[in-house]
């Protein structure tokens, strides 16, 4: 089962990695397999999105975006019966829904720190939502605003937290709220069978990770940045990335438990499928 941490617990192990000049990685995971390979293979933290369940059972990870489940109730589901039981010493971060009407704030917090949670994320989050439906969510105290002040209250509950953001007033408004870890999110994860097949280019999407992350440093320099999405899909990709803007990390979804299962399951079954009974070997 994995352990409960404190939020300044949480900052101590990210501060370790990155004074020893590691990329801090995070690993999303959509089934307990998927955390507990993530661990053996040392990522720093684990979260879990409402997007994991549909991405790993066949289904474009946009799904989650969409009324086929209730956000907040499927992570807690996860959390408890999947994800946190499958791992041992590395922080699972929960993905928040935190424009969810229905919902006191206060109490979800609760609960996410209930189950073992050590931390939050803005996810869904309108931030990926744009024209005249983000207008109409925003003109009616659904945006972006309140996920901000999710991440403000889940500090005083003790609890780490990181932001998806997708401009440069969104680094300011996270920062301003006081977040731990800022994600820039440069868009649905590229490849794959069920993966974007409109991507930015990789110098696109560096330029706009580089220009979230000097909006947020201008209002504190001590968080830590983690790049994540789009055309952001294999290691040299994170590699190129890393090296070319100040991200101090990745944050990855389809890219480490989605791709790399696809890629397996083909070619393994491909090479059972190779094999031949004696009689037909002739």
């Amino acid at each position: 089962m994995a352990r409960r941490y404190r939020r300044d617990e949480v900052r101590a192990r990210i501060a370790k990695v990155v004074a020893a000049g590691e990329p801090v990685v995070t690993a999303g995971a959509g089934t307990g397999l998927s955390a507990k390979c993530a661990e053996l293979g040392g990522a720093d933290l684990v979260v879990v999105y409402n997007s994991g369940w549909f991405r790993m059972n066949g289904h474009a990870s946009i799904a989650g975006y969409l009324p086929f489940g209730n956000a907040n109730d499927i992570v807690l589901e996860m959390g408890r019966r999947q994800i946190l039981p499958a791992v041992d010493a590395i922080p699972v971060i929960a993905g928040v829904c935190a424009t969810d009407p229905t919902r006191d704030i206060g109490g979800l917090l609760e609960e996410i720190r209930g189950v073992g949670y050590c931390g939050v994320i803005n996810f869904p989050t309108v931030g990926r939502i744009d024209g005249v439906f983000r207008r109409d969510l925003e003109s009616v105290g659904l945006g972006y605003a309140r996920e901000a002040e999710m991440i403000t209250r889940a500090r005083d509950a003790d609890l780490y937290t990181l932001a998806y953001v997708f401009s440069p007033d969104d680094a300011r408004m996270m920062a301003e709220a006081g977040v731990d870890m800022l994600v820039p999110h440069v868009g649905l994860t590229a490849g794959g069978t069920i993966g974007s097949r409109d991507a930015l280019g990789l110098d696109d999407a560096a330029a706009k990770v580089q220009a979230m992350i000097e909006a947020a440093w201008a209002v504190d320099p001590g968080i830590v940045t983690l790049a994540h999405g789009g055309p952001i899909a294999t290691p040299e990709d994170v590699d190129y990335v890393l090296a070319n803007t100040d991200a101090q990390g990745f944050v990855g979804a389809s890219s480490m438990e989605r791709l790399p299962v696809e890629t397996a399951i083909i070619e393994v079954t491909r090479r059972f499928k190779a094999a031949r009974p004696r009689r037909a070997r002739g």
